[in-house]
């Protein structure tokens, strides 16, 4: 296949919108090829999107499903010759999710949370997911092994115990979540700051974290430590961000890549000490990642409608369902997690919500370097991906945030910063936020870009960077990204002006990591002891064969010994 004459934005090969012929052989970028043409003529072209921090399989998104009924007879679609049906719209089924991504120029999406234990049907609905690539983070924060390794300072039989549990879930990457506060919840408690000691444990989630990030450096993973901050949607949290920061400024990397990635930071970046004084400290947060660069963040951004929060800070979950009124499910996870639904509905005329929707708009703004924030709505928690070209269009055109800012709360206005912000970004920006970045941040060579070699996963959209001005015409923008013109997938048109032309199988990607064996062989011991006492089901039961993960990419990693990575 060879894409001809589009305007190709690819910041990773230094590439800012030149007219280049892209040739595609065998699901890869190469430097020539023959067989069709796809005339992409003065059109806006990017590599496929990747989204780093989604919510899009296993048990809690179930759960989200059976909570919403009335979520489920929106966007419904029959059934054709290459499409199964499909429905819902804050969580909506499998196969919409995939079909919906690729109608965005998406080609790449990561389940933000699993617990290991239930990793299997995380990775049944991943399989039943079409065209998309995959991969999903387990989860570490509140889990017994790795808070009893910690209270040894056993940092290479906890080395031991991650590499297993990814082995064990198939797993991509280490995701801590309120880190010791999914324990406390199992006895009616919470951890309200990093120093908190854990019930029944004698740690912190300040050690928590740290060991995690330490073991994630010796093992040498593709992508840092993901992390849910304690604290997170409460008032005043922007201390405890900054704080949890702090933790990882001696840490070394082992890979070309931040130390910690932080999850929908527009959740962690409030000040005020109740909601009755709740306001904006996105400009503190910014400053901090002006300043320092271990570190990298997803904005977690909130737009006006439905929305179904899930994650496995059940707490939370708690509170706002008990502050808002509403439904709510909270799950225990044996010796592993917690986690928590919440259906809601964020609104203009709520100063809360107002405040919230510019608080991720300031993040983005602020940050200087587009490489260390990258876009997320937190699917479906501040609202569901197909939503990202009002995002995008918002974050290029000061002219429709004002337009925003009138027919909402006047308190956005007055407790943030987002009037006075001038900065409009460009599409290089926004080929870096959404592809380039993302890609880099998860460790994902061959995604985000288009040089040679790299997965042949090409947008291709129905306008033209050259004539349209998305400061002012960002209702063109918000349109042109909403249906790809084409979306080209591992070689294949698999979508073509919002018609789903095929549907191939995409990948799963996941981390083989190796430990030295005697580490492992103590690990387990202590492993089998817990299962013999407390879990509900036999080890030889819990592992995810191979036959759940049929078309994996299987990444490996190797220890390091732990001093060469420890401050």
């Amino acid at each position: 296949m060879i894409i001809r004459g589009g305007i190709v934005y690819d910041p990773a090969n230094g590439i800012f919108g030149e007219e280049i012929d892209l040739c595609i052989d065998r699901g890869r970028i190469v430097e020539d090829a023959k067989g069709e043409e796809i005339d992409a003529h003065d059109l806006l072209v990017m590599a496929g999107g990747v989204d780093a921090h989604s919510h899009i399989a296993g048990a809690k998104v179930n759960a989200g499903r059976i909570m919403r009924p009335d979520d489920a007879r929106l966007g419904m679609e029959q059934a054709t010759a290459v499409c199964r049906p499909s429905t819902g719209y804050t969580v909506p089924n499998c196969y919409a999710i995939g079909y919906r991504y690729a109608h965005l120029g998406y080609t790449t999406a990561f389940e933000a949370a699993t617990p290991i234990l239930e990793s299997r049907h995380t990775h049944e609905e991943l399989e039943e997911i079409p065209i998309i690539d995959k991969g999903a983070l387990t989860l570490f924060g509140s889990n017994w092994e790795v808070m009893q390794c910690v209270r040894e300072n056993d940092l290479k039989k906890l080395a031991a115990y991650v590499a297993w549990g990814l082995r064990a879930s198939k797993g991509y990457g280490v995701k801590i979540v309120n880190p010791g506060g999914g324990e406390a919840w199992g006895f009616g408690a919470n951890v309200k700051g990093i120093y908190d000691p854990v019930p029944n444990f004698d740690v912190t989630p300040a050690e928590i974290m740290k060991s995690l990030a330490q073991v994630n450096e010796s093992l040498r993973l593709p992508h840092s430590i993901h992390v849910h901050f304690n604290n997170l949607g409460k008032p005043g949290n922007y201390t405890t961000a900054i704080e949890s920061l702090d933790l990882f400024k001696d840490i070394k990397p082992s890979r070309m890549r931040q130390v910690v990635h932080v999850a929908h930071m527009q959740f962690s970046a409030y000040g005020g000490t109740s909601w009755k004084d709740f306001k904006s400290e996105a400009p503190a947060i910014a400053d901090y990642f002006n300043k320092n660069h271990f570190c990298t963040m997803d904005i977690g951004q909130i737009l006006f409608g439905s929305a179904t929060t899930m994650t496995a800070d059940a707490p939370l979950e708690y509170g706002n369902a008990h502050l808002l009124h509403t439904k709510w499910s909270n799950h225990d996870i044996e010796l592993e997690e917690s986690s928590g639904v919440v259906p809601l509905v964020y609104l203009r005329k709520n100063p809360v919500n107002a405040i919230q929707w510019a608080i991720g708009m300031e993040l983005a703004l602020l940050t200087k370097d587009p490489w260390n924030v990258i876009l997320t709505t937190d699917h479906p928690n501040g609202s569901p991906f197909v939503n990202y070209p009002e995002v995008v269009s918002l974050l290029m055109s000061k002219v429709k945030r004002q337009e925003e800012l009138s027919n909402i709360h006047e308190l956005a206005s007055k407790r943030t910063t987002l009037t006075g912000i001038e900065r409009e970004m460009d599409w290089c920006d926004i080929a870096i936020m959404t592809r380039a970045a993302p890609a880099k941040i998860l460790g994902l060579e061959d995604k985000g870009h288009l040089g040679v070699g790299a997965d042949a996963d090409v947008a291709v959209y129905d306008l033209r960077p050259e004539e349209v001005d998305p400061s002012t015409q960002h209702d063109l923008v918000k349109k042109a990204l909403a249906v790809a013109k084409y979306t080209i997938k591992g070689g294949v048109l698999a979508s073509r002006d919002g018609e789903i032309m095929a549907a191939p199988v995409g990948r799963t990607f996941w981390v083989d990591a190796s430990v030295a064996k005697e580490d492992e062989e103590r690990m387990m011991e202590d492993l089998k002891e817990k299962f013999d006492r407390y879990y509900s089901i036999k080890l030889s039961n819990y592992m995810v064969q191979d036959a759940y993960v049929p078309n994996p990419v299987v990444i490996k990693a190797g220890a390091l010994p732990v001093e060469e990575v420890a401050p």
